[in-house]
């Protein structure tokens, strides 16, 4: 900085102010600075400046580890708006769901010195977390809400009716659900939706199958959905467990929407264009992911700022893979 201020004529304050984007700088001034920082090459020293201002300018996320589109879309929302606000992105991946796994994310990314979190695991509503975060800003993301933390996060039940009684109002008598894994807090409120609807319409419940989020799951459940006649309408808690319980109904002799009609769920890049194309529940990754970053920059600035929980509704994207029944 002594150097940039040398080459531009001025003081290192001056330096400092232009630096910070103090308002106090004619203009003149500031493009000597500038000039100057070209020609020298300078680069600030974010340790430094951590160490001067308290402050690292970086948001800790924690995500869990899947090669979903979910997590990179919603990760893509969260660094544009930690670059519109000025902060960079570190991030910290969970095994598994465990306190102890979420646990280790957490004290990896407070040891770098992030400013805030986001934890955007399905976190439980666990009286430990605020323990671990220590007053930190935080916000979860389709998670419960602790003391210490807030909430952003898409309405599931809403998302595992409007699926239902979209088929519900083709004709359908019943529909079929495959959730994903119980300990997601989002495949719960989907599930939650499905029951309410047909509560709702007086229809009879059938049982729920299981996946784990994988096209593998949804295809072993398409094998054995495909050998009851009275399925005529699933609901599927993720698109790519969809996909492959549509091969798997096919492989059956089932086509889908003539026999079966399906409705997945999340509006991935591929459900347009998938065979048929999907109907789905579309989810705004990229605005949650984006909501949850701005959340935290607010509480950085005051942390005594308090956000009642944020909830995104999801949009029914209606295509080909549901028709009446036959």
């Amino acid at each position: 900085m002594a150097d940039v201020a040398r080459v531009a004529g001025v003081s290192a304050q001056t330096v400092s102010r232009v630096l910070s984007g103090h308002p106090n700088v004619n203009e003149t001034t500031r493009n000597r600075v500038r000039a100057a920082v070209e020609q020298t090459g300078y680069r600030r020293n974010s340790l430094a400046r951590a160490l001067v201002t308290g402050r690292s300018r970086t948001i800790g996320v924690i995500t869990h580890e899947t090669d979903f589109y979910s997590g990179s879309a919603m990760m893509l929302g969260m660094q544009r708006a930690a670059r519109d606000g000025g902060y960079f992105v570190s991030t910290a991946s969970t095994a598994s769901l465990s306190p102890a796994s979420i646990a280790q994310a957490v004290d990896r990314l407070l040891d770098q010195g992030v400013d805030g979190l986001v934890i955007a695991v399905p976190v439980r509503d666990d009286d430990s977390l605020g323990d671990l975060i220590h007053g930190t800003p935080t916000v979860v993301v389709d998670g419960m809400q602790s003391s210490a933390t807030e909430v952003v996060a898409v309405d599931q039940v809403a998302a595992g009716r409007a699926a239902t009684e979209h088929l519900l109002e083709l004709g359908h008598e019943t529909v079929w659900h495959l959730a994903g894994p119980p300990s997601w807090n989002d495949a719960n409120g989907r599930t939650a939706g499905w029951q309410a609807a047909l509560h709702d319409a007086g229809r009879t419940e059938p049982p729920v199958l299981y996946g784990d989020w994988s096209p593998e799951s949804g295809y072993r459940n398409g094998l054995v959905l495909g050998r009851l006649p009275e399925v005529t309408a699933v609901f599927v808690a993720s698109d790519e467990m969809a996909f492959g319980l549509i091969r798997g109904l096919t492989e059956m002799g089932r086509r889908v929407p003539e026999d079966v009609s399906v409705v997945g769920m999340d509006d991935i890049a591929l459900a347009a264009y998938c065979s048929p194309p999907l109907t789905t529940v579309r989810q705004p990754f990229h605005l949650t992911g984006r909501l949850a970053v701005e959340h935290v920059i607010a509480l950085i600035a005051d942390p005594t700022t308090v956000h009642e929980p944020e909830v995104v509704l999801p949009e029914l994207a209606v295509r080909l893979s549901t028709a009446p029944p036959r």
